[in-house]
């Protein structure tokens, strides 16, 4: 569940690289922490010049793992799902919680 500061936030929007090579628009759509690491759930945007009104087309869960720069800055490296079985209970999680937003809107 967001909370409103969450809601009052918009959420962000950035390039990734996918598994082809391919650079795709995403968008931050909401993270969560399981067994102890934190995941992010990001949405596909499909018009990268109208970012802010674009349709998601589909949604796919990351590991966040953060680490510190050589100038000493936190910064937080977006990761694959390895293992399947972690994924497929992972993206029931997200599915629950993008369905519960839905339901509040």
């Amino acid at each position: 569940m967001m909370d409103e500061e969450n809601l009052s936030q918009e959420p962000e929007t950035f390039e990734m690289t996918d598994s082809d090579g391919n650079t795709i628009l995403v968008r931050e759509l909401e993270n969560f922490f399981y067994n102890g690491e934190e995941f992010l759930i990001l949405g596909t945007v499909s018009d990268e010049e109208n970012a802010e009104d674009a349709e998601q087309v589909d949604c796919f869960v990351v590991r966040v793992k953060p680490f510190t720069d050589e100038n000493g800055e936190e910064m937080e490296e977006l990761l694959p799902i390895e293992d399947a079985a972690l994924e497929e209970k992972l993206i029931q999680i997200a599915s629950t919680r993008l369905n519960e937003d839905d339901e509040e809107a």
